[in-house]
């Protein structure tokens, strides 16, 4: 199995990357989407450790139709322990602005969550001179589990290389609440949304193949031996690596060989 990772020095650098962002951008700090989950509650304390709160503002943007008020409150409680200047937007009477026009699709409507989320990002990013932080995590980013122009709309992803099991284990460090850390992941695009159920895969799995796949570059048929998973399933997991690659790139253009 790969070694683990030194939490303490990757939350130092972490907390270097977001100051040198700010720096170099010559911005007044980011704004972020505060979920209640484990992602954006440890992307805002790191933040906040790197930028000071009066730099950081919170948005809070639940759809009231889907979203568990335990998710609402666990956003402000997060927001009150980090000190931060928050405004919570319910997006249902947008969204439903939009779908008063567009065609019903359950899953193309759960995207258009994700979307109306960024643009009111976004807007109060432009109004304070602030980036937009994201707070996707390695596991999600490799498999695609995010939405292209939505939460991946974003200026930048200071825990894009921590695997999910890592950003349970840099909570812990962090005294997140353990009820956040123990929560089940989940985008809420649309009722009882959850992530392992919707991806097929624990986060524990998805880590365990890439961790060995990309990080000790271990053959598939040696990770299904040493996981005791079937090679089938692990090609069924780098389908989704590659089906994906399109969002983790800038959009493409046709390259001249002039």
């Amino acid at each position: 199995m790969a070694l683990d990772i030194d939490l303490h020095n990757a939350i130092s650098n972490i907390e270097k990357f977001i100051k040198d962002i700010i720096k170099t951008t010559n911005t007044q700090g980011v704004v972020i989407g505060l979920s209640g989950g484990i992602d954006s509650s440890i992307t805002a304390k790191l933040a906040v450790n790197a930028l000071g709160s009066k730099n950081v503002f919170g948005l809070i943007l639940p759809d009231s139709r889907i979203t568990p008020s335990i998710d609402v409150n666990d956003a402000h409680d997060v927001a009150k322990e980090l000190k931060i200047e928050i405004k919570e937007i319910d997006i249902c009477s947008i969204h439903k602005s939009f779908m008063n026009i567009l065609p019903e699709n359950n899953f193309a409507e759960g995207n258009l969550r994700a979307r109306i989320r960024m643009c009111i990002l976004y807007h109060y990013a432009n109004i304070q001179n602030k980036l937009v932080i994201g707070t996707g995590d390695k596991s999600e980013l490799l498999i695609g589990y995010f939405t292209k122009y939505g939460d991946g709309g974003v200026d930048f992803l200071p825990i894009g290389e921590l695997y999910k099991t890592d950003v349970r284990k840099i909570a812990e460090i962090l005294n997140i609440p353990s009820s956040i850390i123990t929560k089940k992941s989940s985008p809420q695009l649309w009722e009882n949304h959850e992530a392992e159920q919707e991806i097929g895969w624990t986060y524990d799995e998805i880590d365990s193949v890439f961790k060995l796949l990309f990080d000790q570059k271990e053959s598939i048929n040696a990770i299904s031996n040493i996981l005791n998973i079937e090679q089938e399933r692990i090609n069924e997991l780098l389908n989704k690596y590659n089906v994906t690659s399109h969002k983790r790139k800038l959009p493409e253009t046709i390259v001249n060989d002039d």
